[in-house]
């Protein structure tokens, strides 16, 4: 699905803004508001499946809206056809997320879920940095038609949910499943250290907001819209061959140091993309981001399955996303502003700033933590 989603993605904010006409700020609200909307619904979805103990039905349910959706993107003749499509999408996505992401600490030992959560990450990534690679290769086939390249995105979205249905098996239905009721009073039973990961994942998301500008820093260096989704591939490239290694290393680390590693990485992607006056620099910078990536994303969802009491691990997913798609909503529309108002740079600046601010948190926190032994 990540192959399908990200050929579309790659080239849906040039398709925005160059072929129906929208401006970077509507970029940013159609991002944010998809995102948040996965978030929100993510939730619920968690919570279901913490219920019933059963994760399958509700991915398959979110993958087959996602896969419903590809055909309309192609089919787009306004940015509302564009914004439906989106949503729907990213309700699919909402819908899996945290049933996908609990199922996969239902079946790994507790000690080896820094490694099982950045395989996933990692081959979640390659996925992302295939699809880019389709719309590069299709876009010279088709001579830079966008429309017709989107169309190959159906292909791969459908062979997704006949894998799920067909291959995809999950435990037997456990304990979780036996309560009376679905009480948003059970999110109460979870501890003060899940919080702080809730909280230190915002801050992470605020200093980095939606992807999609990367792929416009990219043409606004003049790179031609048919070579344009590179800039996602060698992103996702850094980031599928790191992801399992640095899990692997936060089973055997402290996960604070990595947390600030990739904080440190996020600030220096944001600085180099701030000044980029060519490709080369980009594509640099893209690196660096994927680098961040890989040293982030699975070590905070193993810190969210350590965190979460047993029978509450898809609520525990759920709310976490839905903080940290707020917080990406709210990134998303404040680096839109800046674009627009002050330029390219003064977006990656902002977003160098935010990841500033939370290295030296992070950091103050842990050196307050020690003080108080």
């Amino acid at each position: 699905m990540d192959s399908s989603s990200e050929l579309i993605h790659s080239l849906l904010p040039v398709f925005l803004v160059s072929t129906l006409g929208a401006t970077v700020v509507t970029v940013g609200f159609i991002e944010g508001v998809a995102e948040a909307t996965a978030a929100i619904l993510k939730v619920f979805s968690g919570a279901l499946s913490d219920y019933f103990g059963k994760r399958k039905p509700l991915m398959i349910l979110g993958y087959g809206l996602a896969a419903c959706t590809k055909p309309i993107f192609p089919l787009a003749r306004s940015v509302g056809w564009v914004f439906g499509a989106r949503f729907v999408d990213r309700v699919g996505k909402g819908i899996r997320g945290a049933p996908r992401d609990a199922l996969v600490a239902d079946i790994t030992p507790p000690e080896s879920r820094g490694a099982a959560y950045g395989l996933r990450q990692g081959l979640d990534s390659v996925g992302a940095w295939v699809g880019p690679l389709l719309a590069v290769l299709f876009m010279g086939w088709f001579a830079g038609d966008m429309r017709k390249v989107m169309w190959i995105a159906v292909i791969p979205a459908i062979l997704t949910v006949f894998v799920l249905l067909v291959s995809v098996r999950e435990p037997e239905q456990k304990t979780i499943g036996a309560k009376p009721k679905l009480r948003f009073s059970d999110a109460g039973r979870l501890p003060l250290r899940y919080w702080l990961v809730v909280l230190l994942g915002s801050f992470f998301t605020l200093a980095r907001f939606s992807e999609a500008f990367l792929v416009l820093r990219a043409q606004s260096v003049g790179l031609a819209p048919q070579y344009v989704p590179v800039v996602m591939i060698i992103m996702n490239v850094v980031y599928a061959g790191l992801s399992w290694p640095a899990g692997a290393a936060a089973d055997r680390m402290g996960s604070r140091s990595l947390l600030l590693l990739g904080l440190i990485v996020l600030a220096a992607a944001d600085l180099v993309l701030a000044r980029a006056k060519t490709p080369t620099v980009t594509f640099a910078g893209a690196a660096l981001w994927g680098l961040h990536m890989a040293l982030t994303q699975g070590l905070l969802s193993k810190l969210v399955a350590d965190m979460s009491p047993t029978d509450l691990v898809g609520t525990g997913f759920g709310i976490f996303n839905l903080v940290t798609g707020v917080a990406l909503l709210l990134a998303s529309l404040i680096a839109g502003s800046l674009w627009a108002r002050f330029g390219p740079s003064a977006t990656f600046l902002g977003g160098a700033a935010f990841a500033a601010i939370a290295a030296v948190g992070l950091f103050g926190a842990a050196r307050f933590r020690r003080s108080a032994r």
